[in-house]
């Protein structure tokens, strides 16, 4: 984890971000790389306020650090989203529980941006999710089959729903909406869409794929052989996503949630060398702290995890960036390498919803991308 410090950040210290997914455009990070701000509406902000009471989910969302006045207003492209794909074997069926029933903002008129601009004056500070690795590879998959909030028209609730429609979205609860991964050395002085040795898929590539090429979006994604991502480096990084997938899948089922065009945003090292020397870093760093363990633990205590490691001790604000005034005694600890990291994001048109249940919208692409993901496995 990038340890977050405290410092006080304007605008002009601010360069653009490279690496956002799914059409992200106007998201500034700091010089070291730690925080990116991103411009949002006021909705957005209220939500990750909000998030600090639930603290279970607050794990699976980037690090919250504040927000930032623009100084003037901002204009900036909204998140796109795109993409139809599918699977040899069966996803789960839309839930019937989705409903695109019309209730609220009838009288509204709305004009579709096509990818153009909002405008706003505030930009939320978060952690960079993909900070500390060396070649990141980012995929955003965008969730629901249903797209639009209570408070939208019925013109943006036709074109949404029509959108999903069209793509994965509505049979399977989720769509690419962009991603970007690592080619490899020898691709350093290309350029595959605009940013150097990487390739670039954008909202348009999310729209091509149909329900039986979605498996390929990931296949794209997870093995890279130019970047020396072989097979077996791949498996051991999708079978981490899987464990972060089941994990946010129980937390949303206990919580009471809405949240309308969110996405999960991955992350992982896309350096195949990189990756390599992580893994091997990583195994000595947890035999040793196995070993100490042991040690420790009386006899009935041993027990073991699914890796094959000791169970550890996982502390109550384990992830969620608060501060420990212990830090200090920590020094000594080596930490591990980050190897890959997924998060919820976009969450401008989300919210707490006591009383309504799960949001069954958002669990169902997640359940399927968590199939899909199992299906690599046998690849």
């Amino acid at each position: 984890m990038v340890a977050m410090t405290h410092r006080h950040l304007r605008k002009s210290q601010l360069i653009a971000f490279d690496h956002a997914a799914a059409g992200h455009d106007g998201i500034l990070s700091d010089l070291s790389g730690e925080i990116l701000a991103k411009p949002c509406k006021q909705a957005e902000i209220d939500f990750y306020e909000s998030a600090r009471a639930h603290p279970d989910f607050a794990y699976y969302i980037p690090i919250y650090c504040g927000t930032l006045s623009l100084g003037q207003s901002h204009d900036v492209p909204e998140a796109a989203a795109v993409v139809p794909s599918s699977l040899n074997a069966p996803l789960s069926a839309t839930p019937d529980n989705i409903q695109s029933s019309m209730t609220t903002a009838e009288h509204q008129t709305w004009v579709p941006s096509n990818g153009g601009k909002i405008s706003t004056d505030f930009a939320i500070v978060l952690e960079n999710v993909t900070a500390g690795l060396r070649k990141p590879n980012v995929l955003d998959v965008k969730l629901g089959a249903r797209l639009w909030a209570d408070d939208a028209p019925p013109t943006k609730r036709q074109k949404l729903d029509d959108m999903s429609n069209a793509t994965t979205s509505k049979p399977l609860g989720f769509r690419i909406a962009g991603m970007k991964t690592w080619m490899g050395a020898k691709a350093a002085g290309y350029s595959y869409g605009g940013l150097q040795g990487y390739k670039i898929y954008d909202r348009e590539y999310g729209r091509s794929l149909t329900l039986d090429t979605v498996r390929e979006g990931f296949e794209k994604y997870f093995f890279i052989d130019s970047a020396g991502i072989t097979k077996k480096f791949a498996r051991r990084v999708i079978k981490r996503f899987l464990g972060d997938l089941h994990g946010l899948q129980e937390v949303l089922e206990k919580e009471e949630s809405r949240m309308y065009s969110a996405s999960l945003l991955f992350v992982y090292e896309g350096d195949g060398a990189g990756l390599q020397a992580d893994f091997e870093t990583e195994k000595q760093v947890l035999d040793f702290e196995t070993e100490q363990q042991f040690l420790e633990l009386e006899p009935a205590q041993h027990g073991v995890r699914s890796n094959g490691y000791p169970d550890r001790p996982v502390l109550e604000d384990e992830g969620v960036g608060i501060e420990d005034e212990d830090d200090e005694d920590d020094e000594d600890v080596e930490e591990l390498p980050k190897i890959q990291a997924i998060k919820m994001i976009d969450f401008a048109h989300a919210a707490w919803t006591p009383g309504l249940g799960p949001d069954e919208n958002v669990l169902h692409g997640i359940r399927n991308v968590i199939k899909i993901l199992e299906e690599l496995l046998t690849r």
